[in-house]
């Protein structure tokens, strides 16, 4: 991707106030500094999620169950990061995962729990990580409301190829982050386009060679 969508993508604190300026949904969300962790229990309730802007692969996220854990997670995190993103808890069995490409849906997949966790990835000792399973779906299949609003989160980014996560619950769908740099595994991600999505990834590659070239 492009320099810019590189930046807005991994800082998270710029994405949540990106997506908030929008009106997109998103888990409430507040921009912690060291020492408001007080001010943070009025604003949300346990369990909450504590992550840091530049994490990724859920590292770097983290789930407080209590005051105690609060303040124990905080102190880690402080150490790596002048901020912090403290997150109301959404629990879901899946994530949704949207590919866009040039502005359009390429791929939709479900990413699963992994099993007994709460999370897509859990990472263990020795840099074991253990990761849910996964569906695939045909983007016409796929929930249109889920669809239409990582489109309008990815084309805040810019025009590149994205992975839009998103939760969806009983009080509606909800973005999570969005990625620049999305996984595209072989018999995962193009379970549904097959060589058809890698086709579209290159033409995409060799039209904007083709413009800069001109240019």
């Amino acid at each position: 991707d492009d320099p810019d969508s590189i930046l807005r993508c991994t800082n998270k604190v710029f994405l949540e106030e990106l997506l908030r300026a929008n009106r997109i949904p998103t888990p409430r969300t507040l921009i912690l500094r060291k020492g408001q962790e007080k001010a943070l229990l009025k604003a949300l309730s346990f369990p909450m999620i504590l992550k840091i802007p530049d994490g990724s692969f859920s590292r770097g996220v983290h789930k407080a169950e209590n005051k105690d854990e609060l303040k124990t997670i905080c102190s880690s995190l402080f150490r790596h990061s002048d901020l912090i993103l403290a997150q109301e808890y959404m629990y879901t069995d899946f994530d949704w995962r949207v590919g866009v490409l040039d502005r359009q849906p390429l791929f939709v997949c479900k990413y699963l729990m992994s099993a007994g966790h709460w999370q897509i990835y859990h990472h263990g000792g020795d840099e074991e990580v253990e990761a849910g399973g996964f569906e695939t779906l045909a983007v016409a299949c796929a929930p249109k409301k889920v669809v239409k609003t990582a489109l309008r989160a990815a084309n805040l980014i810019g025009d590149g190829l994205y992975g839009v996560d998103l939760k969806q619950t009983q009080a509606g769908v909800y973005v999570i982050e969005v990625n620049d740099n999305p996984s595209i595994d072989s018999d995962v991600e193009d379970l549904v386009l097959k060589e058809e999505l890698y086709h579209r990834v290159m033409d995409s590659f060799r039209q904007r060679l083709e413009r800069q070239r001109i240019s």
